[in-house]
């Protein structure tokens, strides 16, 4: 099997026979539920070389969950038992149930007996088991759910990060001396230098929301810079693009574009899906192609990038205007991913990307 460059972020409905064959042929990456044990060893058994992680969240724990796995490092009924103090508190005493996700309680992240139980339980869950590590969710950066700080004890959102950098540290030492991967879902790193390198250093990163928040609300030329050493790892880097959740979306294109120009086409995959779209497979053929290694460093025309291969050549418009298309002369002797010879020439729009390699037969 040739080199793949496709991440499945799966935690959406149940996955089904087709999904885990296409799967194991397509993808370099996987993130699943943590009871979904018997997809993992499916996928290892037909791809033994695909990372497959599972899910956890570092932030919150969920009431509605029955378990007994949980998608918490801690759970619900766990931190009934343990007390009131592993629970995040409003200052009028009132627990902090998450806005737009009902049923997800804030943890006290804060609260080092918390941070050790969390800690603890993810350790056993992948001690003598097939997962290559954790994919750790809602490493919050901002308040995204209606937290609304200040919290008790005063509390701010850089409490909160300072408290889940140390549970990064102390999880990422954890799983690393057991030879598991900690892949923390990083939100907006680019906000505070050196916080994705910090955090990507026990096994990779994951960026949500790469390149843009949705299709109709991209980043600026200026925000895509401030992301773009990210797709070089430390690690295993994740990057997803939102698109409108088909294929046939130009962000894809896009994103696997960026992914070569910025990232070399090295430590990462890549994947674009609609918001919380996270229940089908996609994939375009372009996750597929291997360029090579960089012949040089990622080349800047106005707000264009592109980078040349020892077998073949990406390129991007990172524009956000709509009238600032960008034309590209093709070298020659390319072919797009499906083998047909690429144009002599491309009109990128904003948000778009190509990807050409060397012609095999020539």
């Amino acid at each position: 099997m040739g080199r793949r460059h496709g991440a499945w972020i799966r935690y959406g409905d149940p996955v089904d026979d087709a999904q885990v064959a296409f799967a194991a042929e397509h993808y370099r990456v996987a993130i699943l539920q943590p009871w979904e044990t018997s997809v993992l060893e499916r996928l290892k058994v037909a791809n033994p070389d695909l990372v497959v992680l599972t899910y956890q969240c570092l932030s919150s724990t969920r009431s509605y969950e029955p378990g007994p796995l949980h998608t918490s490092g801690v759970s619900h009924e766990e931190a009934e038992e343990a007390g009131e103090h592993w629970f995040a508190h409003r200052l009028d005493g009132s627990r902090i149930e998450w806005n737009t996700y009902p049923g997800h309680w804030q943890m006290a992240v804060w609260d080092e007996e918390y941070r050790e139980r969390w800690c603890d339980n993810v350790s056993d869950l992948l001690e003598d088991s097939p997962w290559d590590g954790v994919m750790a969710d809602n490493d919050v950066f901002d308040d995204y759910y209606g937290l609304n700080p200040p919290l008790e004890g005063g509390r701010e959102m850089s409490d909160l990060r300072q408290a889940l950098e140390q549970l990064v540290v102390a999880a990422g030492e954890r799983l690393r001396s057991a030879g598991k991967l900690l892949v923390p879902n990083i939100a907006e790193s680019r906000r505070e230098p050196g916080r994705w390198q910090r955090h990507a250093a026990y096994g990779g990163g994951f960026e949500e929301v790469w390149l843009g928040w949705s299709p109709q609300d991209w980043f600026d030329p200026e925000t895509v810079l401030a992301q773009a050493s990210q797709v070089a790892g430390p690690g295993l880097t994740i990057m997803r693009v939102p698109s409108d959740g088909t294929d046939e979306h130009p962000a894809f294109r896009y994103g696997v574009a960026m992914f070569w120009v910025f990232g070399g086409g090295t430590g990462g995959a890549v994947t674009a899906t609609a918001h919380d779209g996270y229940s089908v497979t996609p994939w375009i053929p372009e996750l597929d192609v291997d360029l090579g290694t960089p012949t040089g460093d990622p080349v800047q025309r106005g707000n264009g990038w592109s980078r040349t291969f020892t077998n073949g050549w990406a390129v991007a418009n990172t524009n956000t205007a709509k009238r600032r298309k960008i034309a590209y002369d093709v070298p020659e002797g390319l072919v797009d991913a499906e083998g047909r010879p690429a144009p002599q020439r491309v009109v990128l729009q904003p948000h778009e990307g190509a990807v050409f390699v060397r012609d095999p037969s020539a």
